[in-house]
């Protein structure tokens, strides 16, 4: 048996002498996991980068892991492969969508809202709101919503009871409104990314990561550092 799916690569590790293993997020938002004969190879090493998009052929043996072949598909991430910020961007996407789901689980919209997301780093100069809009997109999704927008009347969000507050305490953040409606961030709100990653960190470690015994990738914290270092520049 045979299917087709449209895919972003996730994860991939090397399996045997010159084989891949691979993990691919499909348009029916589901995670699909197999082996690249040959992937080792000079022509398919270039084509099943984690953060591509590719067409993929999926067949099914009985008794043997699914074998995967595939082509590059829109949209190409070619325009931004040597912008530190963008790429670092999208690895650590990819690392966190790969503890989001596991193998024969399916999450509706998952795959869209991250195409969504990577045509908008592709697109646009300003982009970080972008990112910090798609890690609450991402909570809400897989169960864990912050219903930011029915909670505008509150300031602050307390990261021990995990929900909006008005009261300022040791475990209390400014909750950071302006910065996720706005997708092109004035210079004012840079100081508010920093409360994004904090409340992020706080609701997927606990609720999520935990159930797992999984921990923040380090691709991740390398995205947050770099995103520090920059800020600290301007």
């Amino acid at each position: 048996m045979q299917k087709k799916y449209k895919s972003i690569l996730l994860f991939t590790k090397i399996h045997k002498d010159n084989d891949l293993f691979v993990k691919l997020l499909t348009d029916t938002n589901e995670l699909i996991t197999g082996i690249v004969y040959g992937g080792l190879s000079k022509k398919k090493r270039n084509i099943f980068q984690v953060g591509y998009f590719l067409n993929i052929d999926v067949s099914f043996i009985a008794n043997r892991p699914p074998s995967i072949s595939a082509e590059l598909t829109n949209p190409l991430i070619s325009s931004f492969i040597n912008d530190k910020y963008k790429l670092s961007c999208l690895l650590s996407i990819m690392c966190i969508l790969n503890l989001s789901i596991i193998e024969g689980q399916k999450i509706n919209n998952i795959f869209n809202i991250t195409d969504e997301f990577i045509k908008l780093i592709i697109s646009k100069k300003k982009w970080i709101g972008g990112y910090c809009i798609f890690l609450f997109n991402l909570l809400e999704i897989i169960g864990y919503q912050i219903d930011y927008k029915k909670n505008k009347d509150f300031k602050y969000y307390d990261l021990d009871l995990l929900e909006f507050t008005n009261n300022k305490t040791y475990n209390s953040i400014i909750f950071p409104f302006n910065l996720l409606e706005n997708n092109e961030i004035p210079k004012l709100y840079y100081n508010q990314i920093f409360n994004v990653f904090i409340i992020f960190e706080k609701i997927f470690f606990k609720n999520h990561l935990t159930n797992f015994n999984q921990y923040l990738p380090n691709q991740y914290q390398l995205f947050k550092e770099i995103i520090n270092d920059y800020l600290n520049i301007k």
